[in-house]
């Protein structure tokens, strides 16, 4: 009995079909396809080759020949399966790895080739976004090539389907997207297997920002893919976060359009949600009596950011230590609760008063208004120094914001003894400006994550660890640290937030009130 007639007779691998017959093949003369569609290792190679070492390969190998090629190639899946072929032979010289049974498929075109792969590929569940998305990008070129004119979306879904590979025009657009847009910028991202609905979200932000940042206007639209770039490849990880490219987004957009970052994280929440709100700054609201919003109202969870420039980001997993000494009270605090509640108004013209705040104009207004100008001036001085998710609003208490940490200690190896210094002394001016070692612990507490080093330092008294967690410099050396490296933005920022402090302090003593009085 013939090798052929003894597969067909015992079901070992595939029947012939469409009648096409099976024969043995030198595993020599087969290639791997090469544009197959899933590029990374298959993770189940081992123990498929364990298999085939004891069993023999289980069914045949489908095969094609290029025109005026000798050798073949395989048609539909296999590559891995000739790979482990290949290397038993070379291993062991056994002849039954040097030959095997393959079903010969007739050349028709690439394109046919590459999208049998893909199906078979897809199937097996072995493929990502990304490997499916430059498939059916290298698939449409091959098309067009075949062809000689251009595929538009709708077109390509329609050929695909006919081909057995439906797709719909809008997850070809995604992955048009992603190809074209997202891979230059966001390569590990994408490798790290990131699929379609996180494609989705990225995609939403990119066009609710860049129509927020042509409406008010920020900039170009050319400005604007430049910072997208910047900002994509700076956030660039395997542990893909779109909240860091969405605060960094709102940071840049708020600085060029002098507005609080408040008023932009709600301008794309509108976008994002299909609704329409005008956030428009209102310059007459500035500073007027009752014209802010509360801090816990200031920004969502996903709503901080960092502009194009700023030293590395630091990360919320430590905190600072204080003296667990109180701030001072007096017998007016309970009746000055009522008095300042009254006189706080509705959130639309809260809202303007927050997207007024400009660089350099003379702090005025309530105490809500001032506590929501510390919290917006302190945001967008971290943001540009790598300490963006370390600030925290805090509601109808206080200064309006506090520190949740200390800085990232990983900031000691990415940055220079400059660079470093500045970091650190930011982070004194916002401690300082947030009172960390005088405000009552118990209104602080709450917005301390459990694991920090701030908050350990706090409950336990415990100064030493604070300084050993943050570089404390000699107070003399501020200017030269601190001050003549700041550029202008981080400079009239700084300047804004101390005055806006002075003034918080200034009002609550007008209007005999405790700033630390829970709300």
């Amino acid at each position: 009995m013939t090798g052929k007639a003894a597969l067909r007779q015992s079901g070992t691998g595939q029947s012939p079909r469409d009648g096409l017959e099976l024969v043995y093949l030198d595993v020599a003369r087969i290639k791997p396809y090469e544009h197959n569609p899933r590029r990374a290792p298959n993770s189940e190679f081992e123990r498929i080759k364990a298999s085939i070492r004891v069993d023999g390969l289980g069914q045949p190998l489908v095969v094609t020949q290029r025109p005026g090629e000798s050798d073949y190639l395989v048609h539909a899946g296999g590559n891995t399966r000739l790979r482990i072929l290949k290397e038993l032979f070379a291993e062991t010289d056994d002849p039954r790895f040097a030959t095997v049974a393959c079903v010969v498929r007739p050349w028709t075109r690439e394109a046919d080739v590459l999208l049998a792969h893909l199906k078979e590929n897809d199937l097996r569940g072995e493929l990502t976004f990304l490997d499916k998305a430059l498939a059916v990008a290298d698939a449409k070129r091959l098309l067009e090539e075949d062809g000689t004119t251009e595929l538009t979306q709708a077109r390509l879904a329609e050929v695909l389907t006919r081909s057995g590979y439906g797709l719909s025009q809008g997850l070809i657009s995604q992955m048009a997207y992603v190809v074209e847009r997202l891979r230059p910028l966001l390569p590990q991202t994408l490798e790290s297997g990131i699929g379609r609905p996180q494609v989705a979200r990225i995609r939403a932000l990119d066009r609710a920002a860049r129509a927020l940042w042509l409406e008010r206007p920020v900039d170009t639209e050319a400005e604007y893919d430049q910072v997208f770039e910047v900002l994509c490849r700076r956030y660039d990880t395997p542990d893909w976060d779109i909240a860091n490219l969405r605060r960094a987004l709102e940071a840049e957009i708020a600085e060029r359009a002098d507005i609080s970052i408040h008023a932009v994280s709600i301008e794309i929440d509108a976008r994002l949600s299909g609704r329409a709100v005008d956030a428009s700054p209102r310059r007459d609201d500035v500073g007027e009596a009752g014209g802010s919003f509360d801090n816990d109202e200031l920004i969502s969870d996903n709503g901080e950011a960092a502009p194009v420039n700023p030293s590395p980001p630091a990360h919320t997993t430590k905190s600072n230590p204080r003296p667990d000494t109180t701030g001072t009270t007096d017998a007016s605090t309970e009746r000055t609760r009522t008095d300042v509640s009254s006189r706080e108004v509705d959130d639309e013209d809260a809202e303007a008063e927050i997207s007024s705040i400009t660089i350099g104009t003379p702090a005025r207004g309530d105490v809500k208004s001032l506590r929501a100008r510390l919290w917006t001036l302190a945001s967008r001085l971290a943001q540009r120094n790598g300490l963006g998710d370390l600030v925290h609003p805090l509601s109808g208490q206080g200064l309006g914001f506090v520190l949740r940490d200390v800085p990232d200690p990983a900031l000691v190896d990415q940055l220079d003894e400059e660079a470093l210094a500045q970091v650190s002394m930011v982070w004194w001016h916002l401690a300082a400006c947030a009172e960390l070692t005088v405000a009552p612990l118990d209104a602080l507490l709450p917005a301390l994550p459990e694991e920090s080093v701030l908050r350990r330092a706090l409950v336990e008294q415990d100064a030493g660890l604070l300084f050993a967690s943050v570089w404390t410099l000699d107070p003399g050396h501020t200017g030269y640290r601190l001050w003549r490296r700041l550029d202008e933005r981080d400079w009239q920022d700084l300047l804004g937030l101390m005055d806006a402090y002075r003034a918080l302090h200034r009002t609550a003593v007008a209007g005999n009130q405790n700033l630390w009085s829970p709300p």
